[in-house]
């Protein structure tokens, strides 16, 4: 089947210029997008039969060929070749995004077809920062807020890294694009290689007098105060994710994340298990046989304890829901109280008096105390046999 003229797809005349070129491939592109028109065989075929027509108007040697011998003179000229049927929609898009825009197809629902980056910039590097907390601040979450060093937009010229809107410039090396492609012809058939551009690193865009704080980057060096919220329960190792707070970007690109790593400092009075704390409470000799109550620590202050009479060293005690809100719930972890008695080291002579009196009591033999426990068994023992 006979290929239709080029000029006469686009609809313009042979002496177009360069300008009026692209807006009229512009305008067939739009209205035969295959966004607009889905399940349009004709409006497909169209659609790539304008980006075979301008692929070759474009460019000065194809179109003098073109000019003198029609579409025999296209043969071997090289690019997608003189017939675009096979040709994806990715690789139209991406070969002629700086004719497309990124706002147009996008604004069509066309998910962002052109791989131009359009001068994005390159993504800041992620960061990480340790966050000592007290134990109290892992009990029930807080808030704090933290000066963290990093790269930061430059105020200059706004993360853009040129001295002025007028001095970016479309890269030559990749024609706007961002990539480069590198296309390899083997007995097996053709190899495309795509690669960022190395010129504008995949910006598709160059500058031409850059910022002179920055010195093109678009970022300097800074500090900025930043604020995290700490859910209850973490633990060392846990880690807080903050996207876009990392250093910011090269040149407009998307800032880098800061990660926050939890770390915990040591308490004075409790070791925690989990959601549970655990409290060590030294007693007197009297107040261990006697019994007391007496006042302990909390994460939320003080609260009395009740110490019966006999408590034995090493007895835990348990303070319900006075431990940790546990991460992601509403429960409370409890407070564990052990009991630890106080032996002195040091008595004086009238103390040592005392002492001995009392050992020779046989409540405070520790031969006694079993043989009273033994008596006990045996008596109930006795009841079931």
């Amino acid at each position: 089947m006979a290929k239709r003229d080029y000029y006469e797809i686009l609809g313009v005349n042979k002496d177009v210029g360069e300008a009026e070129l692209k807006r009229a491939y512009r305008k067939m592109a739009m209205k035969y997008h295959p966004d607009r028109n889905s399940n349009d065989p004709e409006a497909e075929k169209k659609f790539k039969e304008a980006a075979e027509a301008f692929d070759v108007l474009k460019d000065p040697d194809k179109r003098a060929r073109y000019d003198q011998f029609g579409h025999d003179g296209l043969r071997g000229a090289g690019g997608f070749g003189a017939d675009f049927e096979d040709v994806s929609f990715e690789d139209i898009f991406s070969r002629f995004s700086d004719i497309f825009g990124g706002d147009i197809f996008g604004g069509m629902g066309g998910q962002g077809r052109s791989r131009r980056r359009n001068g994005t910039g390159q993504p800041g590097e992620d960061m990480k920062v340790k966050l000592h907390l007290s134990l109290e601040e892992i009990a029930f979450g807080t808030e704090r807020e933290i000066k963290v060093k990093k790269q930061v937009t430059c105020d200059e010229c706004n993360g853009t890294g040129a001295d002025s809107e007028d001095d970016f410039m479309t890269c030559d090396t990749c024609n706007g694009v961002g990539e480069v492609r590198q296309v390899t012809r083997t007995m097996f058939g053709q190899f495309v290689n795509v690669q960022p551009c190395p010129t504008c690193h995949g910006e598709g865009r160059t500058i031409r007098n850059k910022c002179r704080k920055c010195h093109g980057n678009g970022r300097v060096k800074g500090e900025e105060t930043v604020k995290i919220q700490i859910p209850s329960g973490v633990t060392k190792g846990n880690y807080i994710s903050m996207r876009g707070q990392g250093h910011a970007g090269i040149r407009g690109g998307e800032a880098g994340t800061l990660i926050v790593l939890i770390e915990e400092k040591e308490h004075e009075h409790f070791r925690r298990e989990g959601d549970d704390i655990y409290y060590d409470l030294n007693i007197s000799i009297p107040d261990a046989v006697m019994g007391i109550t007496t006042e302990v620590p909390t994460l939320k202050g003080k609260a009395r304890i009740k110490i019966d009479p006999g408590t034995q060293p090493g007895k835990m005690l348990r303070m319900k829901e006075k431990g940790i809100k546990g991460l992601n719930t509403h429960r409370f972890g409890d407070q564990y109280v052990r009991i630890q008695v106080f032996i002195p080291t040091k008595l004086s002579e009238e103390e040592k008096k005392h002492i001995s009196a009392l050992s020779e009591s046989r409540n405070f033999n520790p031969d006694h105390s079993k043989e009273v426990k033994e008596n006990l068994f045996e008596r109930v023992k006795s009841v079931f046999t």
